[in-house]
């Protein structure tokens, strides 16, 4: 699809013009016609316009830096975090191809790596996709010479970015002295990212993920930028930060201020990136915006919603917010979706793999209630083309994803 400047004016979105009259939003997030004979009128699904056409436009970057980790070029700076249970190959490979410029894979532990097989059942963890790089490999742990060896599994494996993670806020891990842990002991934190930094080859960049602190007190705050400039000594080419501390989990605003103090702090001598309560294209665009942080790492609002990147992208290159994703195109990349986890994981255990991302996809359906519903319940590919028979065709408007849907996942 070629854009047309009158195809994109054309869109019935936060204030384009449709026709003869402003668009408005019914009860579902879908966009409307405005009534001229006192009844409401569905629109025809509107195409959204092709990634390739939005990645050709460079526009945004008159406002935003091209982000770069090391001497790895990402591009636009708005990219897909590593989630557990949810960043596998076939999230990332629909991330990337719905507008994400990188992508992390879910946290795996230094142990689980080292031990690591090619039996059927675990090889997905290291696979990755053709189309998919650069991408990131996240790895957690407690020991710092284990940590150090299984970062340099990843890199056997092909990742381009070594991430480690010292945010993690779940009671498991914090209880076996990993991921959000660390922040609480610099010292052992900062010869971790060291003995990483010196295992890992040159070329390839490491970052480290990063909560605001263990908790608000002065001493967690104290802790935390200590940790940061000994990953600035080490080396490191950029830090992720989430504005809630590893105490806080999910409740509660994540603190966007804090994420500017912190590239203050670095000044241009690391990248900063910013997660936490990013669940819209405008969010990504603001957070930048008000923060002046070099890009942001889209987590909980990417499930089950790859076009909040194209999303970001087409505001970013000073476009009006494409629709939401017809029915149609739901369909068409959910089955891309489902092709993926088939390859990954063999036609047995994808079905149940995707129970959890149709229950997610099911969000942006105006008739979301009884799609997850008869989601949660499939066990066949059979099951799955049923779903999508009975609720997706005819093709018709998609809604927007409402905030309060996303519930708490671990980023």
């Amino acid at each position: 699809m070629t854009i047309h400047g009158d195809q994109l004016n054309g869109e019935t979105i936060r204030g384009a013009e449709f026709g003869s009259g402003a668009a408005v939003t019914d009860a579902t997030g879908a966009d409307s016609v405005p009534p001229v004979d006192g009844r409401q009128h569905k629109p025809a699904a509107v195409p959204r316009p092709a990634v390739e056409d939005l990645r050709a436009i460079d526009t945004w970057k008159n406002e935003f830096s091209p982000l770069q980790l090391g001497a790895v070029q990402i591009g636009f700076p708005v990219v897909q975090a590593a989630l557990s249970g949810y960043s596998d190959l076939p999230m990332r490979a629909i991330a990337r191809k719905s507008g994400a410029s990188y992508s992390v894979c879910e946290v795996m532990l230094d142990q689980f790596l080292l031990a690591l097989n090619k039996r059927q059942k675990t090889k997905h963890f290291l696979d990755i996709h053709p189309d998919e790089h650069p991408v990131g490999g996240q790895l957690m742990g407690a020991e710092p010479e284990q940590f150090s060896l299984g970062a340099m599994k990843l890199v056997e494996a092909g990742f381009d970015v070594i991430d480690v993670n010292f945010g993690c806020p779940v009671k498991k891990v914090l209880g076996r002295c990993r991921g959000g842990f660390h922040l609480s002991q610099p010292e052992v934190a900062i010869e971790i990212l060291k003995r990483t930094r010196e295992m890992v080859p040159d070329s390839i960049p490491v970052t480290v993920k990063m909560r605001r602190g263990i908790d608000d007190s002065n001493e967690s705050r104290d802790a935390f930028f200590q940790i940061l400039d000994g990953a600035l000594d080490a080396g490191l080419a950029a830090a992720t930060v989430h504005g809630r501390t590893v105490v806080q989990r999910y409740v509660g605003p994540s603190r966007w201020a804090f994420l500017g103090e912190v590239k203050t702090h670095v000044g241009d001598r690391m990248r900063i990136l910013g997660s936490g309560d990013l669940f819209s294209a405008e969010d990504c665009l603001r957070m930048m915006r008000e923060t002046r942080i070099d890009g942001v790492t889209v987590a909980r609002g990417a499930i089950g919603n790859p076009w909040i990147f194209s999303d970001a992208l087409a505001l970013a290159n000073g476009l009006p917010l494409p629709t939401p994703p017809s029915l149609g195109e739901q369909a068409s990349l959910m089955r891309e979706h489902f092709d993926l986890c088939e390859q990954s994981y063999g036609e047995k255990r994808a079905p149940m793999l995707m129970r959890k991302f149709g229950i997610k996809y099911s969000q942006s359906h105006p008739r979301h209630e009884s799609v997850r519903l008869e989601f949660a319940r499939i066990k066949s590919r059979a099951d799955f083309e049923n779903v999508l028979h009975s609720h997706f065709v005819p093709d018709g408007p998609g809604r927007r994803v409402p905030r309060e849907c996303h519930g708490s996942q671990e980023e």
